[in-house]
C-alpha cells in the first residue's frame, strides 16, 4: 500500500516536472510567439503609419497654401474696395464740379483813391528875375482924354488888351501906356513891343504898351523916342501913361498929369506880385491917386 503510494508519488513528481517543463517550454514558445507577434505588429503599425505621415504633411502643405491664398484674396478684396471707393469719390467730385457754376475771377483790388484837394486858382505867371528890368531914370508923363490924339477920345494905335485906352492897374488888367516910336524904316516901330508890361511904384499900378508917344512925320526925332536927359533930368527913357480924366474937368485932369510927371522908377517886365493901390485907374472916385514914391513893395 505504501509502495504504491510512493510510486504514485514518484509518478506524480515526474508528471509535475514534465508539466513544468512543458509549461516552461510553452511559456517560452508563447513568449516567442508573442514577441514575434509584437514585432510583426510594430512592423505592420510602422508600415501603416508611414502613409499616414505622408498624408499629414500633404494636408499641412495644402492648409498652408490655402491660408496664404485666403490672405492674398483678402488683400485683393480690400484693394478692390479701396479702388472702388476712390473711383466713386473722383466721380462725385467730377459731378460736383460739373454742376458748380463757373467761377468768375475776382477783379483785382483797387486801392481806395483819396480825393485830391482842390487846386488853388493858378497865380499869374511871374516872369523870371532875369527878364525883369528896373530903371530908376525913367521920365514919366501922362496924357488924358482931353489932350489925346484926337482930342476928346481914348483912341490908341496898338491895342492889345483894350480896344481903347483903359484898364484898372492890376497885373491882369494893366492900364494903357504910350512909348516913343520910329518910322525911319518905313514901318511904325515902337521903342518897346506892344504888350510889354511896366510897373510904376509912384502910382502903384501896372501898365501895358498899347499906344505911341510923339506925333508928326518924324516921331523918332521927338523927345518921347529920344528920352535922354529930358529937360535936364538925366533921364534915359520916356513913357507916357494914360490917366483918363473924363470924369473930371480938363484942369483937374491936367493937374493930375503934372503930379505924376518926373523922373521915376519903372519896372519893365515886372513880376505879378507888386503892390497895387485900390481903385480903377490913376484917376478914380474924383481923385488923383499918386505920390507913393519909388519904393518897390510886394504883396
Amino acid at each position: 500500500m505504501r509502495r504504491n503510494t510512493l510510486l504514485a508519488a514518484g509518478m506524480l513528481s515526474v508528471l509535475l516536472a514534465t508539466s513544468a517543463c512543458g509549461a516552461g517550454t510553452g511559456a517560452s514558445n508563447s513568449s516567442a510567439q508573442s514577441s514575434g507577434s509584437a514585432n510583426a505588429g510594430v512592423e505592420v503599425t510602422a508600415a501603416a503609419d508611414k502613409p499616414s505621415a505622408e498624408v499629414g504633411a500633404s494636408q499641412r502643405a495644402a492648409a498652408e497654401k490655402a491660408k496664404v491664398a485666403a490672405v492674398a484674396a483678402k488683400k485683393a478684396k480690400a484693394a478692390a474696395a479701396a479702388s472702388k471707393k476712390a473711383a466713386a469719390a473722383a466721380a462725385a467730385k467730377t459731378a460736383a464740379a460739373a454742376k458748380a457754376p463757373a467761377t468768375v475771377p475776382a477783379a483785382p483790388a483797387v486801392p481806395a483813391v483819396v480825393p485830391a484837394a482842390p487846386k488853388p486858382a493858378p497865380a499869374p505867371v511871374v516872369p523870371a528875375s532875369s527878364s525883369e528890368r528896373v530903371v530908376n531914370t525913367t521920365y514919366t508923363t501922362a496924357y488924358t482924354w482931353y489932350d489925346n490924339t484926337p482930342a476928346g477920345s481914348a483912341t490908341i494905335s496898338h491895342p492889345i488888351l483894350h480896344s481903347t485906352a483903359g484898364g484898372t492897374g492890376t497885373y491882369n488888367d494893366p492900364i494903357t501906356i504910350a512909348v516913343g516910336h520910329s518910322t525911319a524904316s518905313g514901318k511904325d516901330v515902337l521903342d518897346f513891343p506892344a504888350g510889354t508890361r511896366i510897373y510904376l511904384p509912384d502910382v502903384r499900378r501896372y501898365f501895358i504898351v498899347e499906344d505911341s508917344c510923339g506925333d508928326g512925320d518924324d516921331p523918332q526925332g521927338g523927345p518921347c523916342h529920344q528920352g535922354t536927359n529930358v529937360e535936364g533930368t538925366n533921364s534915359t527913357i520916356w513913357i507916357d501913361m494914360w490917366i483918363g480924366g473924363q470924369s473930371m474937368s480938363a484942369d483937374g485932369a491936367d493937374n493930375c498929369a503934372s503930379k505924376v510927371t518926373n523922373v521915376r522908377t519903372a519896372v519893365f517886365n515886372p513880376a505879378s506880385n507888386y503892390a497895387v493901390a485900390p481903385g480903377a485907374g490913376v484917376i478914380h472916385d474924383g481923385k488923383c491917386d499918386a505920390g507913393y514914391g519909388n519904393t518897390l513893395l510886394k504883396r
